[in-house]
C-alpha cells in the first residue's frame, strides 16, 4: 500500500515510518523544513513538504501522490511550553486537528483514498463521572476546565470528521519514548507535584507501540476510535514516583489542592484529581495489537533510566580521558 503520512518527522511519525516500510508499505512523508525533510528520507520515505492548512497545497500534494491511505499524525508541540493555558499552548495543534483535518478529509474524498487514520487524545477528556477508567462508549467530558475547552472542541471534531468519513481516529494515551519527552525536565526538577489525592488517572503508551496500533489500524475496515493506550491506567500518586525513581530524582512534592488552583490554575487540579484513564481492550482485541511496553512501570524504568544513564555518561568521557592520560 502506498501511505502519505502528515508529520512523519515528528515524534510518533518518526517510530512509524520504518514500521510502515518493514510491514511492506512505501511511504511518503511530509514535513515543514529542510532538517525535518531530510529526517523523513533517512527514515526512507519520500519527503514532501507540506502546510497543513492550505488546502490547495494539500489537495495538490494527495494528488501527487496518488496514496492508498492517509494518516495524520502532525501537531505542533515539539517545542511547546505547558503553563496554566491549555489552549494557548494548544492553539496551533487545534488549528491542525481541524482545518487541517478537514483539508485532508477533503482531498480523500477527491482523490478517492480509501484509507484514513487520524491521531486523537485519550487523556483528560472523558466525564469525571463514574469508574476511574473509561472505554470509547463512554461519554466524554461535557464541561472540561474553561482552559481546555478548544482543544476539547477541536478532538471532538477531529473524532466526529473521521468517522463520519469512514476513518479510524486513534486515542493515543500519554506519549513516552523519546529523549526531549516534555515530562523528564519538570519530573527531575521537583516541578510536577502530587496535588491533592493524587488520584487524577493517566494512561500512557510507548512511541514504539502507538506507531505498531497505527499500523494495524491502516488495515481495519470501517469507521471506529479505539483508545490506543497501555495496560494500566494509573493515578498519579502511583506512576509520578515511579518516573522520578526512574530519572534519578527526588521524590516529588505533595501540594494541596487551593495552592496548586492558585499557582497552575483549574485545569492543573482537574487533572491531578479527577482524570479518567482510558482502556485498551477494544484495540487489542479488534485491531488484533499488543503492546511491547504492557505498563509503564517498566516501560519508564527502561526508557527514563536510559536516558539518565546517558546524561551520566555524557559527564564521563573528560574524566576518563584525563584517568587515561595519566599513565
Amino acid at each position: 500500500m502506498k501511505v502519505f503520512v502528515v508529520g512523519a518527522s515528528g515524534a510518533i511519525g518518526s517510530r512509524l515510518v520504518p514500521q510502515l516500510i518493514d510491514a511492506g508499505h512505501q511511504v511518503i512523508g511530509t514535513h515543514r523544513s529542510p532538517s525535518s525533510g531530510e529526517r523523513v528520507r533517512a527514515l526512507g520515505a519520500k519527503p514532501v513538504a507540506l502546510d497543513l492548512l492550505d488546502a490547495g497545497a494539500v489537495h495538490e500534494a494527495v494528488r501527487e501522490a496518488e496514496p492508498d491511505g492517509i494518516i495524520h499524525e502532525a501537531t505542533a508541540l515539539a517545542d511547546a511550553r505547558f503553563g496554566r493555558n491549555f489552549d494557548r499552548t494548544f492553539a496551533q495543534t487545534n488549528r491542525l486537528r481541524r482545518e487541517g483535518t478537514d483539508n485532508l478529509l477533503a482531498a480523500a474524498r477527491e482523490e478517492g483514498v480509501s484509507k484514513f487514520v487520524a491521531q486523537s487524545f485519550a487523556s483528560m477528556r472523558n466525564a469525571r463521572t463514574g469508574g476511574m477508567v473509561k472505554s470509547e462508549d463512554d461519554p466524554l467530558d461535557p464541561d472540561p476546565p474553561a482552559t481546555m475547552r478548544e482543544a476539547s472542541a477541536a478532538m471532538r471534531h477531529l473524532d466526529q470528521a473521521v468517522t463520519a468519513a469512514g476513518g479510524i481516529a486513534l486515542r493515543y494515551g500519554g506519549f513516552y519514548g523519546a529523549a526531549n519527552d516534555g515530562l523528564i525536565e519538570p519530573v527531575r526538577k521537583r516541578r510536577f507535584p502530587i496535588v491533592g489525592d493524587g488520584g487524577g488517572v493517566f494512561s500512557f503508551i510507548h512511541l514504539e507501540d502507538a506507531a505498531a496500533a497505527t499500523v494495524l489500524a491502516l488495515d481495519h475496515d470501517g469507521a471506529a476510535i479505539y483508545n490506543i493506550t497501555d495496560d494500566e491506567p494509573a493515578p498519579i500518586r502511583e506512576w509520578l514516583p515511579v518516573m522520578a525513581e526512574a530519572l534519578g530524582a527526588k521524590p516529588p512534592r505533595h501540594v494541596p489542592a487551593w495552592l496548586a488552583r492558585l499557582i497552575a490554575g483549574e485545569f492543573a487540579v482537574v487533572l491531578a484529581t479527577e482524570a479518567r484513564g482510558a482502556s485498551n481492550a477494544k484495540a487489542k482485541q479488534e485491531l488484533g495489537w499488543t503492546p511491547r511496553h504492557p505498563s509503564w512501570r517498566q516501560g519508564f524504568a527502561e526508557v527514563y533510566g536510559r536516558t539518565d544513564a546517558a546524561k551520566a555518561a555524557s559527564r564521563a568521557p573528560t574524566r576518563a580521558k584525563v584517568g587515561r592520560s595519566a599513565h
